[in-house]
């Protein structure tokens, strides 16, 4: 029988290290999950599986063409990528920072259906920030990279 602290990880595609620097957790601990010598309490198991989750810049170039296509329907253009997922710093409890152009006559409500949409497209929570109403010389306009 597998046990489903391996079955997570290996899903994941992820080494016992991997998990274990995810999670914070000593790799020994997870062998040990995942050997039976230790049972995982309810908390650790849920601390196991929000590690496991894909990071965010994963979890974009997998799905990329699929984003780029979302982002059109609701009307929003040069989809660029900025903060942690840009710098590939970020971890498992990183969000998704995302920065477009709006079409005219696209509205803020649109755009936040959009980050909804995209949060569940790439299971990972997804911030999406307009250029228009940020000056020239922003820091966001500075470090943001196309998808």
């Amino acid at each position: 029988m597998v046990n489903p602290i391996r079955e997570l990880r290996e899903a994941a595609g992820l080494s016992q290290t991997e998990l274990a620097r995810r999670s914070g957790i000593a790799q020994p601990n997870v062998a040990a999950y995942e050997s039976g010598r230790r049972k995982a309490s309810a908390e650790m198991l849920g601390r196991l599986q929000a590690a496991a989750r894909p990071l965010p810049h994963d979890a974009l170039a997998a799905r990329r063409a699929e984003l780029l296509q979302l982002a059109a329907q609701y009307g929003l253009s040069n989809v660029r990528v900025f903060g942690s997922a840009a710098r590939l710093a970020d971890g498992p409890k990183s969000d998704l920072d995302i920065l477009v152009t709006r079409s005219p006559g696209t509205g803020l409500l649109t755009v936040s259906a959009f980050a909804a949409a995209a949060s569940a497209l790439l299971d990972v929570e997804v911030d999406v920030v307009t250029d228009g109403g940020l000056p020239a010389q922003h820091e966001i306009l500075e470090t943001a990279v196309a998808v």
